[in-house]
């Protein structure tokens, strides 16, 4: 995959990256950087804080994604269970 260049213009500065990512993609991710960024300072007030608010928005993303891969595995071990609940009640049905 050719590379795609992303630019940043975020809390007072500016760059860009290459990334093997498609275009939309990283546009979506810096979107919702964003959208976590901008919540954060309405919620802490860290207007003039750059690096602070950088740092809280990068943890709460953290945290979004631990949630969201314990919640995935919670899942996986339910579906797990069922199946095997499944594959007992049809052992049970089907005469051996």
């Amino acid at each position: 995959m050719e590379k795609s260049n992303l630019h940043f213009n975020l809390l007072g500065t500016s760059f860009s990256i290459a990334a093997d990512e498609d275009p939309a993609y990283l546009e979506s991710l810096l979107n919702r950087y964003r959208i976590i960024l901008e919540n954060t300072r309405k919620s802490t007030g860290l207007d003039n804080e750059p690096l602070k608010l950088a740092i809280l928005t990068g943890f709460l993303l953290c945290d979004e994604i631990e949630k969201m891969k314990n919640q995935n595995s919670k899942e996986s071990r339910e579906a797990e269970q069922r199946t095997l609940n499944m594959i007992a009640r049809i052992d049970e049905a089907i005469p051996q």
